[in-house]
């Protein structure tokens, strides 16, 4: 308890330089921003006070059935709307069929057929749906771990071949499969399908994976982690994993989800002589079933790279549902992130995401902490801070300062691929948190249970197909900065 009333006295108590940096970059985000100027309306001269709606039409869906448009829809025909809210509507329904992440492009405009009378035109332009790929990714935890703490070590790299189906059957239905060999050896099957009845609100997925490597995390020290391979290079672990999904989704933006699980970790022998509490127990499997419940809640006006909205996440999972099993644990996170837009070109990301387990001790394969995803502190990229609680709280501040699309079908008739947007953002970042291990380890009490912090400047590119890579020069507590790059949004 006086471990975090001493981390919460340090966040009110946040130094001066810090608020000055992010003032600073607040100014220097608002000379890229160009002089407002009220909106015309488009459609008319003098919008209608009301209107109504009398058809729909969808075009573009070749693949895509009608009813999985139609069900992200918050507004009917024959029934009458003020006019500004009916906009609204739009809006956030524009985001919502975006978000299905079938289309490159989508457009809801009003066809006016009267005063107060109008038709509905629903432009889309669809993905490549079936993407096979080649596997070829680092087997560490972010790029800058296997840069250094790995001497680029070539090793440690996955690859294989990868099949994606975003759309089975035109109902937005997903199938992947996988086979992986390199740094880790695997194989995985997912399909899910999203709706199973007919108001669309019920779903399934189902899921398998098995893996095997050579090299095993085994314990981290000093806050480094710390891996383990035989002289013989014999597989050190075998991994089983199969689960069942059930989604509810009652309202647009309100999800339940329901996994039952099976899993199944087989370690060398030799393990166990490195790090005897591997498992916590005597033997070298670890055979449990898990129940795991979460709420979600996911208003975002872009999944990959949002600028305005909200996420809230709740999940609640039992490992060791029957009573023989080796495991009896349970295990809380939360995920809530903000995005307020400022303007046109600035936006503020906030993002708080916790974890907590119950017990004092976990077998390592469940171990948590900061440096593992979704929890990070930038500036902390090389290091791993492991315990039963965490907390953290990541800040950006963006710019988005160019932004074009550049136009292919001379050379590219497809045109799933023939427009490539390009989005570029500036943003001063600002991270800190911290993570209680109750054990105290000795060797790495120099950044566990203490208060953190990070913070830098980056550039993220966002372009087609909702990819985002992001360069950042961060700076920790310890006064460490360095560059890192990283793929994907940091939340």
């Amino acid at each position: 308890m006086q471990d975090l009333n001493q981390f919460w006295r340090h966040i009110i108590q946040l130094k001066s330089k810090f608020i000055f940096f992010l003032l600073s970059f607040c100014l220097l985000g608002s000379l890229f921003l160009p002089f407002t100027s009220k909106a015309q309306d488009t459609l008319s001269n003098t919008p209608p006070k009301q209107i109504s709606i009398s058809a729909i039409y969808i075009v573009g869906n070749e693949k895509t059935e009608r009813e999985i448009i139609l069900r992200e829809l918050d507004f009917i025909t024959n029934y009458t709307y003020e006019w500004e809210t009916f906009l609204g509507i739009l809006k956030a329904d524009q985001q919502k069929i975006y978000n299905l992440r079938l289309f490159n492009e989508v457009e809801i405009t009003p066809l006016f057929t009267g005063p107060e009378q109008a038709d509905v035109l629903i432009t889309v332009k669809e993905r490549w749906y079936i993407l096979p790929s080649i596997i070829f990714q680092l087997a560490d935890r972010n790029f800058a771990e296997w840069w250094t703490n790995q001497n680029r070590d070539w090793s440690r790299v996955n690859y294989g071949f990868r099949i994606n189906h975003a759309n089975v059957g035109g109902r937005n239905e997903k199938f992947r499969f996988s086979g992986q060999m390199g740094f880790t050896k695997g194989l995985e099957i997912l399909y899910s399908k999203p709706y199973i009845d007919r108001k669309q609100k019920h779903g399934l997925s189902f899921q398998l994976t098995y893996g095997d490597q050579k090299t095993l995390p085994i314990a981290s020290r000093f806050n480094r982690q710390v891996f383990y391979t035989t002289p013989e290079e014999e597989i050190v672990r075998k991994t089983f994993t199969t689960a069942l999904r059930y989604t509810f989704r009652r309202t647009f933006y309100n999800f339940h989800l329901l996994t039952l699980g099976y899993s199944s970790i087989w370690i060398n022998p030799k393990v166990l002589q490195e790090n005897p509490n591997y498992f916590q127990h005597q033997g070298n499997t670890l055979d449990f079933s898990y129940l795991q419940y979460s709420f979600r809640h996911d208003k975002r006006d872009n999944i990959a790279y949002a600028t305005k909205g909200e996420l809230l996440q709740l999940t609640a999972t039992a490992y060791g549902l029957l009573p023989k099993e080796q495991l009896n644990e349970v295990e809380l996170n939360l995920t809530a992130n903000r995005y307020l837009p400022l303007n046109d070109r600035v936006h503020l990301a906030s993002g708080l995401s916790g974890t907590w387990f119950l017990s004092k001790n976990q077998p390592y394969p469940l171990v948590r902490g900061i440096g593992y995803v979704p929890n990070f502190i930038r500036g902390y990229e090389l290091y791993v801070i492991e315990g039963q609680q965490l907390l953290v709280h990541k800040n950006s501040l963006r710019t988005k300062f160019f932004s074009t699309s550049f136009d292919l079908s001379s050379f590219l008739s497809n045109e799933q691929f023939n427009v490539f947007p390009l989005s570029f953002y500036l943003s001063g970042n600002f991270d800190h948190g911290a993570v209680w291990d109750r054990n105290r380890i000795l060797e790495n009490v120099r950044l566990s249970n203490q208060y953190l912090y990070g913070y830098g400047i980056g550039l993220d590119l966002v372009s087609i197909y909702d990819s985002v890579f992001r360069f950042e020069y961060s700076i920790n507590k310890q006064g460490e900065g360095n560059f890192f790059f990283n793929i994907k949004a940091p939340f």
